[in-house]
């Protein structure tokens, strides 16, 4: 059984009609094969397979499946296979973000996604477009160079993009990334995880912000909110492990009794719901 960790609410101009239901889930790791361990010993493929269960099994049916980045844990195409025959099983459409451990040409090549319209002919770079219900749905890609993992970083392509979607005018607007861009309190978060100008991306959007629904990331492996300027950014806790990231931690520490989560999302006429899930991890670990 599930069990819901926490409530945001952030309130917005009314403009859909209808509300847009949508599942934020992020950092996956997938190992090659369904019996893989992360170089810490934990299973990241039963929580990946058992949340498609708990999905399919929501008492309501969300409109699409967002995953913010890091399917896999390393460029290895069997883990994107295994992501693909995994996620085949869920019963509505699901949209990938690249993550600092992801391979774009892998994403594009095994990995199935909803209707979008590509916002970048860059064979390195995943960003598009998809609307439901009226409703704009943006993903921007946040991977920088190796020499700066797992920290990230905005092209000047992909600022444009935003640039041409954060017009004060026009439909209700979601934007989906990996990284975040504010820093988070935790001394070794906001060393090595930010996206190093994503002040820019902030500035970019503020035109935006009267439709602007919120900015949604992972690679943090915790659910935490921002409010800046009337901007939400809102990231959701990884499919299988999670990072601490409290007030005075200078290196990374795993929180490996935290559950497993996602998060249910719902876009009504002038509001921002999102609920924080847990989940019991299907397996243990090998080793601590």
């Amino acid at each position: 059984m599930n069990a819901e960790r926490a409530s945001f609410i952030v309130h917005r101009s009314s403009f859909a009609m209808s509300p847009v239901y949508f599942v934020h889930i992020s950092d996956t790791h997938l190992g090659p094969t369904a019996v893989s361990p992360d170089h810490h010993g934990v299973y990241p493929w039963p929580c990946a397979d058992r949340l498609v269960d708990i999905i399919n099994e929501l008492p309501v049916q969300p409109d699409f499946v967002i995953h913010t980045g890091d399917v896999a844990y390393d460029a290895d195409p069997a883990a994107y296979e295994l992501a693909a025959a995994t996620f085949a099983r869920l019963q509505i459409p699901i949209y990938y973000v690249n993550g600092n451990h992801d391979d774009v040409g892998f994403i594009k090549e095994c990995l199935p996604m909803g209707p979008k319209t590509d916002l970048s002919d860059d064979p390195d770079t995943l960003s598009y477009a998809f609307e439901v219900k009226g409703e704009r749905f943006v993903v921007v890609d946040t991977r920088g160079p190796d020499e700066i993992d797992p920290q990230g970083l905005f092209s000047e392509a992909q600022l444009a993009v935003a640039r041409a979607e954060a017009q004060p005018d026009g439909p209700p607007l979601t934007i989906f990334m990996h990284h975040p861009i504010w820093p988070l309190n935790s001394e070794w978060m906001d060393a090595n995880m930010l996206v190093r100008n994503g002040r820019l991306l902030h500035n970019i959007l503020l035109p935006a912000r009267d439709r602007l629904r919120g900015v949604f990331h992972g690679h943090v492996h915790q659910p935490m909110q921002t409010v800046r300027d009337g901007i939400l950014y809102s990231s959701v806790a990884s499919a299988y492990t999670q990072f601490a990231a409290w007030p005075g931690d200078v290196t990374v520490r795993h929180a490996f009794d935290d559950e497993p989560g996602y998060a249910f999302v719902h876009l009504l006429p002038g509001q921002t719901i999102i609920h924080q899930h847990t989940f019991p991890r299907p397996e243990g670990r090998l080793s601590r």
